[in-house]
């Protein structure tokens, strides 16, 4: 058994397809086979169960996956550990980040990012929360940028800052005149939501305090995949949503008939973070990133300093 053989059966547990795993580790479909097979036979387990429609990790094979997963990440940690001993900040960095947040922080921070350290290179995906937590679980990922909190033994937390919530709602709509708008005019408003899986979707109606969507109504089937379908919905005079105060510097905000109105709500916010496996070998990196995200955001949203993190991290063990 050797890393290479590992490096097969990840792409193949990853693709459940021997012929795209080949593809993705450079090489032929009956080298990858061949290779796999004999790993099966020197362990003298099946890890995949084959038919023609279909290949599925068996049981003993996802308990292998594990410790693959980790060898061949001690096996990079090797590298750059290496590599760290020239510069511990080389090499690229795979952060993902949930599509609520990506398109209006990632903005704000490749340009620093580039002009304070151009030996980083930045990889970046775009996930739900759920799908984010299990690539970077698989270390598929190094680092998440979430907006939901993460309690879990072997991840650490750094929380960055806490971002307000805005309405945004048509320009004829009965909350155009209000100077402020408290939690009690959000008792019966015409909210729209993002499907479920998005965290933004809970989390606008904790705000407004909504134990369950309608599912009566016109509006109890427009739930969007997007924040920018959603806002288009808005702008279209469907109804009104919440947005996150780093969205409001986007492109909507103008000619696009939406007013966008901050809330006179005590606790309208979501807290981001960046979370990584405390295995990871690379924390400067992680550390450097979070940084230049604190170095360069708007005021519009809450920069989380030392004493208020500690303050933070008190009140959630109470």
């Amino acid at each position: 058994m050797n890393l290479r053989d590992l490096k097969y059966v990840i792409a193949v547990a990853e693709t459940r397809h021997f012929g795209r795993a080949a593809e993705r580790c450079f090489v032929s479909q009956p080298t990858l086979s061949g290779q796999i097979k004999k790993l099966e036979e020197e362990l003298g387990v099946t890890l995949f169960e084959r038919t023609n429609r279909s290949v599925e990790v068996t049981p003993v094979g996802e308990a292998i996956l594990v410790h693959a997963r980790q060898m061949m990440e001690q096996a990079d940690a090797i590298e750059q550990l290496a590599q760290a001993h020239q510069d511990p900040l080389a090499g690229p960095l795979r952060v993902g980040a949930i599509p609520t947040l990506s398109p209006y922080l990632m903005p704000l921070i490749l340009v620093p990012l580039k002009k304070q350290y151009p030996q980083v290179r930045l990889v970046l995906s775009e996930e739900i929360t759920d799908t984010l937590l299990a690539r970077l679980h698989n270390h598929e990922i190094d680092a998440v940028l979430l907006a939901t909190s993460v309690e879990e033994p072997d991840l650490e937390v750094i929380p960055l800052f806490d971002e307000p919530f805005w309405l945004a709602h048509p320009r004829q709509h009965a909350l155009y005149n209000k100077d402020e708008i408290t939690r009690k005019d959000l008792d019966n408003i015409d909210l729209l939501l993002l499907s479920e899986g998005h965290c933004l979707a809970k989390q606008a109606m904790e705000v407004c305090r909504m134990k369950e969507r309608s599912a009566q109504g016109e509006m109890a089937d427009l739930r969007a995949s997007s924040l920018e379908t959603l806002l288009q919905l808005v702008g279209a005079g469907f109804g009104s949503t919440l947005v996150p105060a780093l969205a409001v510097r986007g492109s909507w905000t103008t000619d696009t008939g939406i007013i966008a109105r901050p809330l006179a709500v005590k606790d309208a916010y979501r807290t981001i973070s960046l979370v990584f496996r405390s295995s990871y070998p690379r924390r400067a990196a992680v550390e450097a990133l979070a940084q230049i995200i604190r170095d360069n955001l708007p005021n519009t949203v809450h920069l989380l300093d030392a004493a208020r993190r500690r303050k933070k991290k008190a009140r959630a063990s109470l």
